[in-house]
C-alpha cells in the first residue's frame, strides 16, 4: 500500500524519504482568466513548518520553497491578507486522544509542541508584522481553530491556499471552506504530497469541482494586475 504524505505523521517518516515528491504533476486547465478581489481575499500558507518542510525530499524542497515564497511575495505586494496555519500542541499533548490514530504517536515523538523550533514557520516564509498565525490541533485549517473568526473580521470571502500535504491540510481545508461558501483558489505547484497519483487526482479531478486550481505563475500574474478583471 502506498504511503500518503499526510502532515505530521511521524511514524511514516522512514518510508517517506524513499518516495518521490509530487508538487506539480497536475497541470490545471484554466477555464477563465483568474480574477482576484484584493480587498476580500486572504492567502492561507498551511503547515509550512520547519519539521514538515524537512520531510520533503531534499531535491524537491528548494523548488517548492521558491514557489511558495514567490506566491507569498506577490500576495504581500498586492496587499492581500496573509494567514499562516500551523499545527502545535501544549506540553503533554492534552489535545490528543489515544483514539486518534493519526496523532497518538506524537505524544511519544515530542514534536510540534508549542515553543519547539521545529514547529515554527520555515524561515523562507517567515510571518511579518501584520500577518496572522492560526494554531490548529488537527489536520484541517478550520477544525479546532479561530480561522473563521479572523476571516469574518476582515470581511474575507475568497481564499487562496497551498500547503503540505495535498492529501492532508489542503484537502481538509478545501472541503470545509467550500461547505462554508468561500470562493477558493488552490495553488498546485506550491502544494506537495508524497504520493504523485494522489496529488494528481486531487488537483485534476477533485479540487476543480470546488475550487480554481492554478500554478504559482498564474497567481503571480493575476496579482500583478492593477485592477481585478471584470
Amino acid at each position: 500500500m502506498r504511503t500518503r504524505f499526510s502532515c505530521l505523521f511521524v511514524a511514516l517518516l522512514a518510508t517517506w524519504s524513499a518516495t518521490a515528491l509530487a508538487a506539480d504533476t497536475a497541470k490545471p486547465t484554466a477555464k477563465t482568466e483568474l480574477a482576484i478581489d484584493r480587498a476580500h481575499t486572504a492567502v492561507l500558507v498551511m503547515d509550512y513548518q520547519k519539521d514538515i518542510v524537512g520531510m520533503v525530499p531534499e531535491k524537491a524542497r528548494s523548488p517548492l520553497l521558491d514557489r511558495a515564497s514567490e506566491a507569498v511575495k506577490a500576495a504581500r505586494q498586492a496587499g492581500l491578507s496573509i494567514i499562516y496555519v500551523v499545527v502545535r500542541f501544549r506540553e503533554g499533548y492534552p489535545e490528543i486522544s489515544q483514539r486518534n490514530s493519526r496523532f497518538a504517536s506524537l505524544k511519544e515523538s515530542g514534536r510540534f509542541r508549542e515553543g519547539d523550533p521545529g514547529a515554527e514557520v520555515h524561515p523562507r516564509l517567515a510571518p511579518q508584522p501584520g500577518d496572522v498565525v492560526v494554531i490548529k490541533r488537527r489536520v484541517g485549517a478550520f477544525s479546532t481553530t479561530d480561522l473563521e473568526t479572523v476571516l469574518r473580521a476582515h470581511n474575507i470571502n475568497t481564499l487562496v491556499m497551498f500547503g503540505i500535504a495535498t492529501s492532508g491540510v489542503v484537502l481538509s481545508t478545501v472541503r470545509w471552506a467550500a461547505d462554508m461558501d468561500y470562493q477558493l483558489v488552490v495553488v498546485s505547484d506550491a502544494s506537495a504530497d508524497m504520493d504523485s497519483e494522489v496529488h494528481r487526482v486531487l488537483m485534476q479531478k477533485v479540487f476543480p469541482t470546488q475550487a480554481t486550481v492554478v500554478t504559482t505563475e498564474s497567481l503571480v500574474k493575476a496579482l500583478a494586475l492593477r485592477e481585478t478583471p471584470k
